[in-house]
């Protein structure tokens, strides 16, 4: 083989090598990688590379281009093995306008709780809460109604509430699988009136930041200005809550800093020029597609440039607004008077929408005294890839005159943090009969404090707040890392019954559970049986 031909077969396939690598951000009428898809291009990839080296052999020693080709193998081979470490998590998105009523008895359907593979964090964004004077100093005591039903629901399926932000009606609420939870830090929320001049919170936007496995998500839920007329509006706000929110992070002030970004809620565009008996009849034969182009949304990504950097999926789905309650007929309201006013049937419209935009790359500054080697940024080094696998609408629920909205999303990415922050361990056997010992040791430095504290939650539990029983971390000062902290739990603190426990380490900074112990059982104690909590055990027989 000549060195000409060698160079072309090099060429050849380079190219190749490059077109496997080129893999484009994710638009929003892709499809997720199955498991199966990205083994086989991994395979593909390393034959390529196999023939590249082939290549290399056949090369002169003494040919110049030797050193780059190596360094560009390397570089090559480092991000093969580098894909051999993403893994893939599963984002479950709500939208819902409630306006003002009271979940129904189920939500089951909303969460698609069946399907495979299971989610690992759910984010529910809700407008229009009830939130009269009296009710909402009711919920900031207790919980809202709403929030109580996702726990019930999402509990028992081994789903934990982390955290949650309100604003009068707008509700954030963040569930994750307690496997998760150790690695879900930093977590901050904050939140933009726009209403009445930005005095008013009856519209605005609530937001949760937190770190991922050390990658940085930022999710957005707003209620914008109604009525057709308000497009330019509703574009004000949007660009004013994101120069009002920032949040205390050397690395993400700002929403837009955020590596992915979620931004969902009652939009409120609504479909322009179009007449009611053209947008009935479309809808009505699922041409939904000839109502994009007049989507205000559509037409206004078009001509907004921060806009552009969001993606969508199509709008496959029914318009989500107005529907009559209880119905899948959109609205029918007789024609009203009231002082001298003339009511009106809504056109549908798509108000209720979920985005998403990916952090655009930096351009980086051409530089002349720059090293021809190259190295990887952050980004290139722990990419994120998201798809959108489902976007929809569920038209069965019929509380509101808003349609809830569904998206599920796979996030492939690779973990930039593993170990937890702390470790804890159960010692001997616990019962309410005696105190019970524990230890914690801290693998890793952060934001401890002598006001963290250690809960005891039975399996199941709901919440950070949702504890048995609790101890205090190390009061005089804070543990050093490495070392082995004992702490004692008093016999009147533990459940009387038996059942299965973990102990869950509580970072008052993080405002987040970080470490949980092993699950563990505590036994019944002879109080409970005393007391006839529970039954006598005689001769093998429950008396």
């Amino acid at each position: 083989m000549n060195q000409a031909s060698d160079y072309q077969l090099f060429w050849d396939n380079g190219k190749k090598m490059a077109d496997t690598f080129d893999v484009p951000r994710v638009r929003s009428d892709s499809t997720s990688t199955t498991a199966s898809q990205s083994s086989s291009s991994r395979q593909i990839l390393r034959q390529r590379l196999a023939q590249l080296l082939v290549c290399l052999d056949d090369l002169s020693s003494d040919d110049e281009a030797n050193e780059e080709v190596s360094r560009t193998l390397d570089e090559a081979f480092y991000l093969c093995g580098k894909c051999t470490n993403r893994e893939s998590f599963r984002l479950h998105m709500v939208t819902w306008n409630v306006g003002t009523a009271e979940p129904p008895a189920d939500v089951r359907s909303l969460l698609q709780l069946d399907l495979q593979p299971a989610t690992d964090l759910f984010v529910i964004g809700l407008q229009e809460v009830n939130a009269t004077p009296v009710r909402y100093i009711s919920d900031l005591i207790s919980e809202d109604t709403w929030s109580h039903l996702l726990m019930d629901t999402l509990a028992p399926m081994g789903y934990i509430k982390v955290t949650s932000v309100r604003m009068q009606g707008l509700l954030l609420i963040l569930f994750a699988k307690q496997v998760h939870l150790p690695f879900i830090r930093d977590i901050q929320s904050t939140y933009t009136r726009t209403g009445l001049f930005g005095y008013w919170g009856n519209k605005g936007g609530v937001s949760v930041r937190f770190s991922f496995y050390g990658h940085m998500l930022c999710f957005l839920n707003c209620h914008l200005a109604a009525h057709m007329n308000y497009a330019l509006q509703r574009m004000d706000e949007f660009e004013y809550i994101l120069d009002m929110q920032d949040f205390d992070m050397y690395n993400t002030p700002r929403v837009l800093d955020h590596k992915v970004v979620f931004w969902f809620g009652d939009l409120n565009f609504r479909i322009a020029d179009h007449g009611m008996h053209f947008l009935r009849s479309s809808i009505n034969n699922g041409r939904f597609n000839l109502l994009w182009d007049r989507d205000q949304l559509t037409m206004m990504k078009k001509k907004e440039p921060i806009l552009q950097e969001f993606e969508e999926g199509p709008l496959s789905f029914k318009p989500t607004y107005k529907f009559d309650r209880f119905s899948e007929t959109y609205d029918t309201r007789a024609l009203r008077t009231w002082f001298g006013f003339i009511g009106k049937k809504r056109k549908p419209a798509w108000t209720d929408r979920i985005l998403w935009r990916i952090k655009p790359k930096a351009i980086e500054p051409e530089d002349e005294n720059r090293s021809t080697s190259s190295s990887l940024s952050d980004d290139d080094e722990y990419p994120i890839k998201v798809t959108q696998d489902m976007y929809t609408c569920d038209v069965s629920y019929g509380v509101s005159d808003h349609k809830p909205v569904i998206a599920a999303f796979n996030l492939e990415m690779k973990k930039k943090v593993e170990t937890p922050l702390v470790t804890l361990t159960v010692e001997g056997y616990w019962s309410a009969d005696g105190d019970a010992t524990f230890t914690y040791a801290i693998l890793e430095n952060f934001e401890s404090s002598t006001w963290d504290w250690i809960g005891l939650y039975k399996t199941g539990f709901k919440s950070a707040s949702d504890y048995s029983a609790f101890a205090w971390v190390k009061d005089d000062e804070v543990a050093a890392n490495g070392e082995v902290v004992t702490v004692q739990m008093s016999k009147n603190e533990l459940p009387l019954l038996a059942g299965d426990y973990i102990l869950g380490y509580f970072s008052t900074n993080m405002q987040t559970l970080i470490a949980f112990s092993p699950t563990f059982q505590i036994l019944e104690s002879q109080q409970a049986v005393t007391e006839g909590l529970a039954p006598q055990n005689i001769n093998g027989h429950e008396k």
